[in-house]
């Protein structure tokens, strides 16, 4: 990088790059690999890891002692930003979308763990509410520092700018070629920060992003949100080099009823990984991005000369918010 940003160390890297033999028989489709940033190691890991770091880091160097931000009742944003505080020595309050449930479990519970307060925000789950609170905060005598919701500004898209590093540097080693990189494309940070780093590192894989929410977005459409957020990167790293729109590769056709809907298609995934790879999957992100995954090879929209790189996310603790959805899958005997 040519610029100098604060970081603080939370995870555990490089994150595992493993081969899922098993699914690509099973597919009968290309070479299909994984990143493992689910074992991010902080608060059983996931992908804002990579991005707290540096939001985290910017937080302290700007004397900050509160974090607030927002999500889902379930979010993995959330619960991960809750660990980061409880690990950095600084309050978290969270804006949590919903009212609170009779039951706590999942990422609500460990959020409540990790001595996160919690405003339960009704309707908004994207922290529609902050300045409200920040406000409040700030006549109590705090300095509060917002994350934006998937801490995904330009300042959290560079821990993915330093995982496309992280990704070169095994790929190197490895001899590794990669065709294609899937993932879910939620808040847009992750993507914006893989497509600056692939630019960097001058790596010519597709990257491919799995859209889980209709509603992403907000006020612009979500294609047009990840492409600025692009540029903004680039030019936070001092870089001429400008995206086109065209650049950025976004599956719409995925989503399904809408964020956190568990239909047939996660379900199915989750339930391949557990079963042929031993890896688990959440039912909102890495679920449904999994689930793109496996239509596009049965679509056969992947040669047999292609290495597909599916980036796991993250997101275990869902699963068990959302027992009950999959209790729905029919347990049958392996074809393998």
């Amino acid at each position: 990088m040519t610029t100098q940003q604060a970081r603080k160390a939370l995870g555990f890297f490089p994150t595992p790059l493993r081969e899922l033999r098993h699914l690509s028989l099973l597919l009968n489709g290309p070479r299909i690999l994984i990143k493992r940033d689910d074992q991010t190691g902080l608060a059983l890991g996931g992908n804002k890891t990579r991005k707290l770091e540096y939001l985290i880091g910017d937080a302290m160097a700007k004397g900050a002692d509160t974090i607030v931000t927002g999500g889902a009742a379930q979010s993995n944003h959330c619960r991960q930003t809750a660990a980061a505080c409880a690990t950095s020595g600084l309050a978290c309050h969270l804006a949590l979308g919903g009212s609170e449930p009779a039951d706590v479990n999942g990422n609500l519970l460990l959020d409540r763990l990790f001595n996160a307060q919690i405003h339960w925000s009704g309707e908004s789950r994207k922290g529609e509410n902050i300045p409200q609170i920040v406000a409040e905060l700030e006549k109590q005598g705090k300095k509060p520092y917002v994350v934006p919701y998937g801490g995904s500004n330009e300042i959290g898209a560079l821990g993915f700018v330093e995982a496309a590093r992280e990704l070169d540097r095994q790929m190197t080693e490895t001899s590794l070629d990669i065709s294609h990189i899937v993932f879910a494309s939620s808040s847009g940070g992750t993507q914006a920060g893989l497509l600056t780093g692939k630019k960097l590192v001058n790596r010519n894989f597709d990257i491919v992003g799995i859209n889980i929410d209709k509603d992403e977005g907000g006020d612009i459409p979500f294609r047009e949100y990840i492409h600025t957020l692009t540029n903004d990167t680039m030019a936070k790293l001092q870089q001429t080099y400008r995206f086109s729109e065209d650049e950025i590769i976004l599956r719409d056709d995925f989503v399904g009823e809408g964020y956190g809907e568990v239909g047939v298609l996660e379900r199915e995934a989750i339930e391949m990984l557990a079963r042929h790879e031993g890896i688990l999957l959440d039912p909102i992100y890495t679920g449904r991005a999994m689930g793109g995954l496996i239509s596009m090879i049965r679509n056969q929209e992947f040669g047999p000369q292609d290495s597909v790189l599916f980036w796991h996310t993250g997101g275990t603790p869902a699963l068990f918010a959302y027992a009950r959805q999959m209790s729905e899958i029919r347990f049958q005997k392996s074809d393998l």
